[in-house]
């Protein structure tokens, strides 16, 4: 395989914005200079997630996954940084000149990718299959009288698969992909005895699709109404790029409208989202069979807060399903609830009464969760107390779930007035819930209410922070203000980039990155070129790209309320002068110190009395200037 060149990377780098990239995955919100919203690589309820448009970079400051926009891709998407640029590039219409795939194609690759590259063959050659051949006429019909149009069609990628035993796999194989991959994906399955043959046969294919767009599965729909062995539909099994459970059916098509209607449809098939998305309702997504699960949620709530559950009019399969609400409601999303008349699902209500009639049933039927789980048991439970009871606790169970207190209130309200039970009986039956919740974590005969006195058994006392470790951070602080500002002006004639690196020309770094920084940009210097926080964003190496990203990332803003109050805060920039001058003396003061230990371990090792003579000089000369760098740090007690 060709490497991608230079020049194609570069224009990828200058024209990705980072705020367009991560705004495809996550909704972001302005604070201050910057952009915020709740990190996608780990669960949190309040943002710490950060994307800085003038730098070009996102950092959290939670978990610490930072970089550009090429590092977005590879940390959301787990792949290289040769497939992230294809990513980017196809996204901003640039060509990459490259060969044809060949035999040595795939082995090239690293296997993530590969699985990748494998499913992407797949679903284009099963659409190619419903276009242009003539068993494809069988999968058109259905889809056809389905109701779907030509545009649905393609948008969602749908194929069909011959009725054929190895039709895919010969092609593949015909076509330079290797054996090994197909059947990681489940696109083939091998026998023992060596024989081989397609998973999908004689199939429409439903391409499932991650949130970039890249294919990671296929669920498929047989079109044999008289075969009783197969199942009626058959999804690829779980692989390093496939995992139901942090998947969910349309919402690469729907992620847009999700976040700009503030809303999502969550139903059960594939057809139920093809069909909406059809009709105009396009923020629809499905859990394609499976019970909704904490990574599903977390995927929707990068979109929005809000979520209405499109039931099917059939009362078991609803009772079945309510306990997966109660995952949403801890997870601080607002749920809605529509259920349709008995016998009828999303896909056919539609159908049935159209487009405009299904928008305005969903409007007028639309409840919140709680509200309908307590209708529902409490008709249920009419006229036998114990069965009221039992409904209380579920509905209870499911209030409980909720983190924020004061909807829990409004909740307990609303089911104290539809059961016709005090409040206060519902919040004594949530205490004790949380009480039992907390008690396998308390040690045996303590009391739930008694606070821990004094330092506990399992933490063990905080380590001393060693030399290395402080001598680390005053380095990495002069790195940080070269990165952040090295062509600010000290004074007249002088930038921090000028006055930094001659301070510190005999200072040897000793942390190996920030020497490599440091030589980064003597090298920029000595060509003439001041620095920019781009030349380090945008480093192949992925080491330096990383640190540089968290070097140039601030947890905090001033709120543009104090200027409006007229309330005068100094930045950073007003004090750097005073900064820069400190940040030198701090590391030449630590490095002074370590000097002199070595030094005072080195006399103890001496025995001739003329040489102990001259270690005893440089040490009381180093203990001077220890001493007078200390004084102009205003340090009167070494550490």
């Amino acid at each position: 395989m060709s490497l991608i060149p230079k020049e194609t990377v570069d224009q990828v780098l200058a024209l990705a914005d980072i705020t367009e990239v991560v705004g495809d995955f996550v909704s972001l919100k302005k604070k201050g200079q910057n952009m915020w919203a709740c990190c996608p690589f780990h669960h949190e309820k309040s943002p710490s997630f950060s994307v800085s448009p003038a730098k070009g970079i996102y950092k959290c400051f939670g978990c610490g996954k930072a970089g550009n926009s090429v590092q977005f891709i590879m940390d959301i998407e787990g792949t290289s940084f040769p497939e992230a640029i294809k990513f980017l590039a196809k996204k901003y219409h640039i060509d990459i000149p490259e060969d044809e795939p060949n035999p040595e194609y795939a082995k090239e690759q690293s296997e993530r990718d590969s699985l990748f590259i494998v499913s992407d063959f797949a679903s284009k050659h099963y659409q190619q299959l419903l276009h242009n051949h003539e068993q494809g006429g069988i999968g058109q019909s259905y889809l056809k009288q389905r109701g779907l149009s030509n545009n649905t069609i393609r948008k969602f990628e749908l194929g069909y698969s011959l009725d054929e035993w190895t039709n895919l796999t010969d092609a593949a194989l015909k076509a330079g992909y290797q054996q090994k991959y197909l059947e990681a994906t489940g696109l083939t399955i091998a026998k023992e005895d060596g024989k081989k043959y397609d998973r999908f046969r004689g199939r429409v294919m439903f391409p499932i699709h991650n949130v970039s767009g890249r294919v990671v599965g296929f669920g498929a729909r047989t079109l044999k109404s008289n075969d009783k062995k197969s199942p009626k539909y058959l999804n690829s099994p779980e692989s390093d790029i496939y995992h139901k459970s942090n998947v969910l059916y349309g919402l690469f098509q729907a992620k847009q409208a999700i976040r700009m209607q503030d809303m999502c449809y969550m139903v059960e098939g594939y057809l139920d989202v093809l069909s909406l998305h059809q009709g105009g309702i396009e923020n629809v997504v499905a859990s394609s069979g499976t019970s909704l699960t904490e990574g599903q949620i977390k995927l929707i709530a990068r979109y929005t807060q809000n979520i209405t559950v499109l039931y099917d009019g059939d009362a078991a399969g609803i009772k079945a399903s309510l306990r997966g609400i109660d995952l949403i409601l801890e997870s601080g999303l607002n749920v809605d609830v529509v259920t349709f008349p008995e016998g009828e699902d999303p896909d056919s209500y539609i159908q049935k009464v159209g487009d405009t009639n299904f928008k305005n049933y969903i409007k007028e039927k639309a409840q919140d969760f709680i509200s309908f789980k307590t209708s529902l048991y409490a008709e249920e439970a009419k006229g036998n107390p114990v069965k009221k009871a039992e409904a209380i606790r579920e509905i209870v169970a499911s209030i409980a779930k909720i983190p924020d207190s004061i909807k829990r209130t409004v909740f307990f309200r609303s089911c104290s007035l539809i059961f016709d039970i005090d409040e206060q009986v519902l919040i004594s039956e949530y205490n004790k819930m949380q009480l039992q919740d907390r008690q396998p974590s308390q040690k045996p005969g303590s009391s739930p209410f008694e606070a821990p006195v004094g330092l506990p058994v399992e933490e063990e006392p905080e380590k001393p922070v060693s030399d290395v470790d402080v001598l680390k951070r005053y380095e990495r602080e002069i790195v940080r203000m070269l990165l952040n500002y090295p062509n600010q002006m000290l004074e007249e004639g002088v930038t921090t980039c000028q006055y930094m690196l001659e301070q510190l020309e005999d200072v040897e770094f000793r942390t190996p990155l920030y020497a490599r920084l440091m030589e980064l940009v003597k090298e920029k210097l000595c060509d003439n070129v001041i620095p920019s926080a781009e030349d380090f964003v945008h480093y192949p190496d992925q080491e330096i790209r990383t640190e540089a990203t968290h070097l140039l990332s601030d947890p905090h803003e001033l709120s543009h309320n104090w200027e409006t109050h007229q309330i005068f805060v100094p930045k950073e920039t007003d004090l750097l002068p005073y900064g820069a001058e400190r940040a030198v003396l701090r590391l030449k003061w630590r490095n002074v110190e370590l000097i002199l230990k070595g030094e005072m371990e080195k006399l103890r090792l001496v025995t001739d009395p003329q040489e102990q003579d001259n270690q005893l000089n440089n040490i009381l000369m180093l203990k001077q200037l220890h001493s007078q760098l200390g004084d102009m740090l205003g340090i009167v007690v070494n550490r």
